[in-house]
């Protein structure tokens, strides 16, 4: 009698659920929060899925604040297997045991990340954890050098060590009192290593590897080279549009920092409630696109924007979807297609879900102001960045969790959540089926 095998997707959204329940749990024992602290557990909850989904977003006024020396370990534990993939964890441990990784292991890490054949998984497994740990590290190093000006020696360390985790794994938690992120530390030196870390985390492993092995621009992938034009422009265009529709309010290091880290990581050099709604949406905008597949970091995916921008172009001059002389496969645009409008649909569903909850509290005054915030905020779940225009803690309870339903399904990906359904599901899963045509009058 054959056993029914469990889908991969199910065990990935099963194992995030489970972890983000544990460190829910974490967070409410009494020794993880200070004695004058009463904290309710649908904002440990809430901090625990913004750490696993590596957002940010915190329903407490600081963390630093908050939590013990053990809540914020417990925090930072979270943002690490959070961002790397509690399958990249397990396998990793699996390796440094000796123990067999089976097939069925295999292609677990396959779909974990994003992968599209098995071939040398798992060594990309431990590359991935060594270049966690090796950059993090450096990361410290020169954030010591910073924050041991404003700090004692032990407060310096412990700071630096959170902040580079949070950095890589586009976070955007911090461990400063004030609650207003980067706006009081703008140290060029610090805000460069920030924004550095958090691009290496968030071009993601495989272009990583790529890379090193190959120290080539002609050597590297159609992958590789998609991922990293596509991010040099959407930084850099970010950042010019950004000076140029704030030009008196921002310098040029906010414009370009606020560019990289509003692609998922959500460290803020400038107060959003003093921006324009102009400047907001382009926020909104790198907050949606994200990061880039098998990375740290949440939003649609550099390569699904390219993708959907790529065949747009392509079919308004009739012309097939070419990239560096390959054809873009037919199952990849329509994927590309499939997660844009699922995705926003959820944005969409999400909003309107807060308008409801928070009719009678946000929205009862400033209707306008407030809305701006609330899209603002859903935005920022969706792409897993933890930007806020301050409206975050003062949230109902029923708006909280949907804020953390949205996190969970950003960091997941609308392509796992449906994926999980059915574990055949596959563009090309019938290629050998011909059916007649029925074009439909689209338009």
């Amino acid at each position: 009698m054959n056993k029914k095998k469990i889908s991969p997707y199910v065990i990935i959204i099963l194992g995030f659920i489970g972890l983000i329940l544990i460190g829910s749990l974490l967070l409410m024992l009494p020794f993880a929060t200070y004695n004058h602290v009463s904290l309710s557990y649908i904002d440990a909850l809430f901090t625990a899925t913004s750490a696993v989904c590596v957002t940010g977003l915190s329903a407490v006024p600081t963390l630093a604040g908050t939590y013990t020396l053990f809540g914020k370990i417990v925090i930072a534990i979270l943002m690490e297997i959070g961002g790397l993939g509690f399958v990249t964890i397990v396998i990793f441990i699996f390796t440094l045991l000796g123990l067999k990784i089976g097939i069925q292991d295999r292609f677990l890490i396959k779909e974990s990340l994003n992968q599209n054949s098995l071939k040398g998984i798992v060594k990309l497994v431990r590359f991935t954890v060594f270049v966690t740990l090796i950059v993090q590290t450096l990361g410290a190093i020169i954030n010591f050098l910073v924050f041991n000006r404003y700090f004692s020696f032990g407060k310096a360390l412990g700071i630096s060590v959170f902040h580079a985790i949070s950095s890589f794994n586009n976070a955007g938690f911090d461990l400063f009192t004030e609650g207003t992120s980067l706006i009081p530390y703008q140290n060029p030196l610090l805000l460069i290593n920030t924004a550095v870390l958090i691009v290496i985390g968030g071009i993601g492993f495989i272009v990583i590897n790529d890379i090193i092995t190959n120290k080539s621009w002609k050597k590297l992938s159609v992958h590789s080279k998609i991922v990293l034009l596509t991010s040099l422009c959407l930084i850099v265009f970010g950042a010019l549009i950004l000076k140029l529709l704030e030009w008196n309010n921002i310098t040029w290091m906010q414009a370009f920092f606020t560019s990289v880290a509003a692609r998922t990581a959500g460290f803020a050099v400038v107060d959003f409630n003093t921006i324009t709604s102009s400047a907001l949406i382009v926020v909104m905008a790198l907050m949606y696109i994200g990061a880039s597949p098998a990375s740290t970091g949440g939003g649609v995916k550099t390569t699904t924007f390219y993708t959907v921008i790529k065949y747009i172009s392509s079919f308004a001059r009739g012309r097939l979807p070419l990239t560096f002389k390959r054809r873009i496969a037919t199952g990849s645009v329509i994927k590309a297609f499939i997660l844009v409008v699922f995705s926003l649909t959820f944005i969409f569903l999400a909003i309107f879900a807060l308008t409801l909850t928070e009719q009678k509290h946000l929205l009862a005054t400033a209707t306008t102001d407030n809305l701006e915030r609330i899209v603002f905020e859903v935005f920022s779940a969706f792409g897993t960045v933890g930007n806020s225009m301050g409206i975050t803690a003062h949230l109902t309870w029923g708006s909280k969790l949907i804020i953390c339903l949205t996190m969970f399904f950003g960091r997941l990906g609308p392509i796992t959540i449906i994926s999980a359904w059915n574990r055949n599901w596959n563009i090309d899963a019938n290629v050998g089926i011909k059916y007649l045509e029925e074009k439909m009058i689209i338009g």
